[in-house]
């Protein structure tokens, strides 16, 4: 028991000061909706980051209320846990989709992948990604994307936000990274 507070506690740790090089933490106070879903939602185990996106997600699209936490209650501080475990599931309305889950090697198809966040983007959806820093992989959820081309992501670590804004950059090196996509019914 004692192990698993002090692996915990070392890979939160470790992840705030990865990404504190190339992140900004902050609460941002403009009025994008996505932006009061990400400052008014917390991450509440640390290795809670899958269903922590997914909850973000759901109450961006509006399925649920802002103190929907039920996904990370369940998953708690379970440590083996991927995409698959939401892949092709319908909660609330809404189904993911795990994308890319393909060996990391100069074989994968970036530039498709690239290709997919965008359109999801552009159809006004967000996008899970995993992306890998020094000492092993974090949840984010890419937000936008820059008119010079780059993709700029949120990720939460308890109450506090990471934005990134070198995601593209942080796949190449990784040779890649899978996705979780979202759709829902279309309302007529």
């Amino acid at each position: 028991m004692m192990k698993k507070v002090l692996f915990n506690l070392v890979m939160f740790i470790s992840t705030l000061v990865i990404f504190q090089a190339q992140a900004q933490t902050q609460k941002n106070n403009n009025y994008d909706f996505f932006d009061t879903v990400v400052n008014n939602h917390d991450q509440i185990f640390p290795p809670s980051g899958i269903p922590s996106a997914i909850e973000m997600l759901l109450k961006y699209c509006k399925a649920v209320d802002f103190n929907f936490y039920d996904l990370q209650i369940k998953w708690q501080n379970k440590t083996d846990g991927s995409f698959r475990d939401f892949d092709k599931k319908e909660l609330y309305g809404i189904t993911f989709s795990q994308k890319f889950n393909l060996p990391r090697d100069e074989g994968f198809p970036i530039d498709s992948l690239f290709q997919t966040i965008e359109n999801e983007l552009k159809s006004g959806k967000k996008v899970i990604i995993a992306l890998q820093a020094e000492m092993g992989w974090s949840i984010f959820i890419v937000y936008k994307q820059t008119s010079d081309g780059e993709f700029v992501s949120y990720s939460k670590l308890g109450s506090h936000t990471t934005i990134l804004r070198n995601t593209k950059e942080i796949v190449r090196k990784s040779n890649g990274t899978e996705i979780m996509t979202y759709s829902s019914p279309t309302r007529l």
